[in-house]
């Protein structure tokens, strides 16, 4: 036999009930801390991104004057000579602003504190020589070297102001 035992008397208890789910706005702070963080770093990325879009612009506008002056004294060797011991004299000068002025050993030196092979400097010395002697030059290695010396010094400076 089957004895029931007699209802409680007291208070009427409601179900247990969960309590509402939270809205989806306002986030909580975790995620607006995430999303500052994560625009800062679209900013800080499309940032690093112009600079070095505008580099490499600036590092093939310099290095196309080369072609352009190979192209418009191709049949003066020493007007090509010239034309480009005054484009490695700017960009020269771009690093060191006194560089206008320099000939001889400290026109070498302001050459060779850019890392390149002895044959590429002593090429671009000769620079100096073929503008105002008419004596035959191979140009096309001349132009070769004032390229390697070219990326290497812009190169360079890159790393330069990254450093900065």
């Amino acid at each position: 036999m089957i004895r029931y035992l007699p209802a409680p008397q007291g208070p009427q208890l409601r179900d247990i009930h969960l309590p509402p789910a939270p809205p989806w706005w306002p986030p909580a702070p975790g995620w607006w801390l995430l999303a500052a963080l994560v625009l800062g770093l679209l900013g800080v990325a499309a940032w690093l991104s112009l600079r070095a879009r505008k580099r490499r612009q600036r590092r093939a506008r310099i290095l196309a004057e080369v072609d352009a002056l190979a192209n418009r004294h191709a049949a003066d060797a020493q007007a090509l000579a010239a034309g480009l011991h005054q484009l490695l004299r700017r960009v020269v000068r771009t690093r060191d602003p006194a560089a206008a002025r320099l000939s001889g050993e400290a026109w070498r030196d302001a050459l060779a504190r850019v890392p390149v092979d002895a044959p590429t400097l002593e090429r671009l010395l000769a620079l100096e020589h073929a503008m105002y002697r008419p004596q035959p030059y191979d140009t096309h290695a001349m132009q070769e070297a004032v390229r390697r010396w070219l990326l290497a010094a812009l190169a360079g400076q890159d790393r330069r102001t990254r450093r900065a």
